[in-house]
């Protein structure tokens, strides 16, 4: 028996200056139903979610909810109203405690004046109990990791009771348990009637979950299928408009002579406890491990944004400090960070800022001014080289797919010609085609003589990608295997050593 449908979107059209981002989009969703959404990174999908949501404001179309045609004029009026959304880039009151988040703007009140903390603090564990969250709602959210903030934010979607639940790449920051966590709340979501719309570029969690699928390519529908009628191959052609043959480019590079030699890094006030190995010329070197093992800590260590508390970096040689970051791109590092938005963009810049800014000196005309024309240049490279989809190089790159501002993030960081290129998850919330083109691009430097180290929460990334993977576990460094003959269970099980 087929399910009454909760949502219907009609002949959705978005403009912004420039560009078309939507142009005539369908989309129905049935109660009870993860009706998946898929594109490349700009095909519209969150545009479209952010019409349904209140945040933009449709040219064109009609939504009806429950048969009942809507016009949302803010995100509280859509969540009034029965419709929440899991947001791709976490947007929280960081110095707040994780309760207060859950409750910004409908405080339970004593009188209608004074907040009941009482009641607050006894709805946050009912809710974190039901969904079996372990999180303490007492912690201030700045203190916990991306992971963990993601559950408190996918919690908090929840406790509206709401009859459409948008989930935008709700598992880029979670770990494989965590991931099986949220599959469990969905399916719980599922049998209580409620609708979800699921946004991810993973297309085996789509596959896994999804009853429908519909694709978007440049902004318009392409086809809704049952998922179960669904291949990989398939997906990925209807949202190319191509042939993807192989997820992985093949592996040209040939690590030399050691260039980098790291012994016994620590940091201070961190989990990183004791790091140490080596990295070839041309050699692309993956760190694995479970959330909170010290993945991040050692790219941030080696870049100097961590104080460290001991050990040595040894470059070509010769023992370097990087103290911080202005000293370690002097040194020839540069660091794409996890979070773009909090620590990679500066928002309300246009494209051409945020592309030029790590490489200022370069453009210095006499020491005195910038060169405007070569700035434009370089921007101009870096939008045809990391195929980025932008009206302008004026265009502000907050207004951009998450997608697109990495590009951004990473051509910034290639116009600095670094020695060693630190990744702290490159490929979160992009597409199967872009992260085709940045595989290569890291191949690319790897075969031009340059080290890479990426940090990777997707294991067949890193056995795709890598010659080497480093395993940490509990701030240590638990093993080291060769990327062509090892497992992901060898991995997982080195992953849980110190733990």
């Amino acid at each position: 028996m087929e399910q009454p449908v909760l949502l219907e979107m009609q002949g959705i059209t978005k403009e912004f200056p420039g560009v078309k981002a939507l142009d005539n989009v369908n989309l129905t969703v049935r109660a009870g139903t993860v009706h998946a959404l898929m594109g490349e990174n700009g095909a519209g999908k969150s545009t479209l979610m952010k019409c349904l949501f209140g945040i933009y404001h449709r040219d064109g179309g009609t939504i009806k909810l429950e048969g009942k045609e809507v016009h949302f004029k803010s995100s509280k009026d859509a969540l009034e109203n029965g419709v929440a959304m899991v947001h791709q880039e976490l947007n929280q009151a960081l110095t707040r405690s994780v309760q207060d988040n859950l409750w910004l703007g409908r405080y339970p009140k004593v009188a209608g004046l004074m907040v009941n903390e009482g009641e607050m603090a006894r709805r946050t564990r009912e809710i974190f109990d039901t969904l079996e969250v372990t999180v303490n709602p007492k912690a201030i959210m700045s203190t916990l990791p991306v992971s963990q903030r993601q559950m408190v934010e996918i919690a908090k979607a929840v406790s509206y009771d709401s009859k459409i639940i948008v989930f935008d790449e709700p598992t880029s920051s979670l770990t494989e348990t965590e991931v099986e966590h949220l599959f469990r709340i969905i399916d719980m979501l599922k049998k209580k009637g409620c609708g979800i719309i699921y946004i991810s570029h993973k297309m085996e969690e789509i596959l896994r979950i999804s009853d429908e699928v519909t694709i978007m390519r440049d902004g318009q529908w392409v086809a809704t299928r049952d998922a179960k009628d669904l291949t990989m191959e398939e997906i990925i052609r209807l949202m190319v408009g191509r042939e993807l043959t192989n997820r992985f480019p093949p592996k040209t590079n040939k690590p030399g002579e050691v260039i980098l030699d790291v012994q016994h890094i620590a940091g201070k006030y961190t989990r990183l406890k004791d790091a140490s190995f080596q990295q070839r010329k041309g050699e692309i070197l993956g760190i694995a491990g479970l959330d909170g093992s010290g993945r991040t800590e050692v790219l941030e260590n080696l870049f100097g944004a961590m104080t460290r508390e001991g050990g040595t970096i040894t470059l070509h040689g010769k023992e370097i400090q990087n103290r911080n970051p202005r000293q370690a791109i002097k040194n020839g590092f540069a660091l794409l960070t996890e979070e773009r938005r909090a620590t990679g963009i500066f928002g309300i810049r246009d494209i051409k800022d945020n592309t030029v800014i790590s490489n200022l000196k370069g453009y210095l005309l006499g020491g005195i001014c910038l060169s405007e024309k070569k700035m434009r240049q370089d921007t101009d490279w870096s939008i045809q080289a990391m195929h980025i989809k932008t009206p302008a190089q004026h265009t502000q790159i907050r207004s951009l797919s998450g997608g697109n501002q990495q590009k951004v993030i990473i051509g910034r960081w290639l116009l600095t010609k670094p020695e060693i290129l630190l990744l702290d998850e490159p490929t979160r919330g992009i597409d199967v085609g872009a992260k085709y083109e940045i595989y290569q691009l890291i191949l690319d430097l790897a075969n031009e003589g340059k080290g890479v180290i990426m940090v990777s929460s997707e294991m067949p990334e890193l056995l795709g990608v890598c010659d080497r993977i480093l395993v940490m576990s509990g701030g240590r460094v638990a093993g080291e295997v060769d990327a062509r003959t090892t497992s992901q269970e060898e991995i997982l099980t080195l992953a849980a050593k110190y733990v």
